[in-house]
């Protein structure tokens, strides 16, 4: 690492445990340069770095100062409930942001990928290139259906920190979290049959749906609470319900973890209803807390919750890493494994089991948790900062994506002109729907190192929002 990180981490954490109070004067560039050893140079660079992640803020010829916090904004609305169950709306508009993230010089704003540039990743960049050498011709045959044994033998221990047990044989690896849920909902449905989803909800979770021909009852959340429990019991008294699907941890787009208390009420309703849950634990470990909140496979006490995860959001997309822990339904579930994708690619479990197994995972979460909610906060003061007054925010409890809700008649397909011409990319709130409501809601990511072009990105979509909303009124 740069030595200006390495002094600009130690002085954020400092900040951060709140040895600087807001708005207090923080060390001189000549003291701090007397006192670590290094140049001026690089303390101005630490300082300037401090400034990008929203923790240190320069006034002239007075120094740098902690910034002083701004009032909290209003967190979004919960959606109201749906009458009936719904088929899944087209995919077109998903398709669209896959064919704008993959265009070389747009400024990312709407895609779920982890920083995948950390120094941190270094071990497994090796892992994977030694692997890659001495392999030899057996990685080339086809592998274990389950997974490779030293990587599920891994997943098995960090399954106790998520509070269940799992033994490997237990386990099944996949081709990311998406080949999970899939195999999930095609194990536990037929084509007609409705899934109660928490609204707003992943989309990629909506277009499996859709695939498998299986109706969504959306649920609203609380972003604060998660899945309305009174609404969901609505729906499973009136409707043939045949799983809920939820995300507990960090929940993708709202990013709320959901209450001991109400986990427990989701699960009691479960039981009642005898319905199983698929529980989409992808963001799991990347809660800012420490130690990571359990899983709600913690509480399943009769096999009925599918926990489906992956490396995808913690380690990075590309590996193609995830797995399942179907309890009662193994067998269901590795019949759709097969009939999916066969086995999973050998060369990455074996360079993630790796990578685990020499303890490298635990420091890069520490690193990974500490940047996306030091960013988390910078893209908020950031909206507030830039945005029309009023709008709403979440407050994610980890991840790295916010969830901007602006006023009701807004629609954030009329961006796209602005968006387009300024190479700017979000996610626009109506795929996180099965019905495609949020249309005045937006999803922006805040994983990747900020730059200067980040703010003006920001900026730039706040100015055009102000201006439309100017013109209609």
């Amino acid at each position: 690492m740069s030595r200006y990180l390495d002094l600009a981490d130690t002085l954020g954490s400092r900040i951060e445990q709140g040895l600087y109070e807001a708005g207090s004067r923080l060390p001189s560039v000549r003291a701090l340069s007397t006192e670590h050893g290094v140049s001026l140079t690089t303390v101005q660079q630490a300082y300037r770095w401090l400034e990008m992640s929203g923790l240190a803020q320069a006034r002239p010829r007075s120094g740098w100062y902690v910034p002083t916090a701004r009032p909290a904004p209003g967190l979004p609305s919960m959606g109201k409930p749906n009458l009936r169950p719904i088929d899944v709306s087209d995919w077109g508009q998903v398709q669209d942001l896959l064919d704008l993230e993959r265009e070389g010089k747009t400024i990312q704003l709407g895609r779920g990928m982890p920083d995948v540039e950390s120094p941190s990743l270094r071990p497994l960049q090796a892992a994977l290139a030694r692997e890659s050498r001495h392999a030899g011709i057996a990685s080339l045959h086809y592998n274990d259906m389950q997974g490779v044994p030293a990587l599920r033998e891994q997943l098995s221990r960090l399954a106790v920190d998520a509070g269940y047990r799992a033994a490997p044989d237990a386990l099944i690896v996949t081709t990311g979290c998406q080949e999970a849920l899939s195999c999930a909902v095609r194990a536990l449905c037929a084509p007609g049959d409705i899934v109660a989803v928490a609204s707003p909800s992943y989309h990629g979770m909506m277009q499996i749906l859709k695939e498998a021909g299986v109706q969504a009852f959306e649920i609203p959340s609380d972003p604060v609470r998660g899945i309305s429990l009174e609404a969901l019991e609505l729906a499973l008294e009136r409707w043939p319900v045949k799983a809920i699907q939820v995300i507990p941890n960090a929940s993708n787009p709202l990013g709320y973890t959901m209450p001991e208390h109400r986990r427990l009420g989701l699960i009691r309703l479960a039981q009642r209803f005898d319905v199983p849950i698929i529980e989409d634990d992808i963001y799991g470990d990347l809660v800012y807390g420490w130690p990571r909140p359990h899983a709600l496979k913690a509480l399943d006490e009769d096999g009925r919750v599918l926990l489906c995860s992956s490396f995808s959001k913690t380690l990075a997309p590309g590996l193609r890493v995830g797995w399942i822990a179907p309890g009662r339904y193994f067998d269901k579930v590795l019949r759709m494994k097969y009939t999916s994708s066969g086995p999973t690619a050998p060369l990455p479990q074996i360079a993630v089991a790796e990578f685990l197994r020499k303890g490298h995972y635990p420091a890069h979460l520490r690193r990974m948790r500490r940047q996306y909610q030091r960013q988390r906060d910078v893209m908020t003061d950031w909206v507030q900062r830039h945005f029309p007054a009023g709008t709403r925010i979440s407050h994610p409890q980890g991840g790295f994506t916010l969830w901007i809700e602006l006023p009701e008649s807004f629609d954030t397909h009329a961006l796209d002109p602005m968006l387009r011409e300024n190479g700017i990319v979000i996610a626009h709130g109506n795929i996180f729907s099965a019905a495609g409501k949020y249309r005045n809601c937006m999803r922006l990511s805040h994983a990747s190192v900020f730059t200067p072009r980040t703010e003006w990105a920001v900026r730039r979509i706040g100015e055009a929002i102000g201006e439309m909303l100017r013109t209609h009124h």
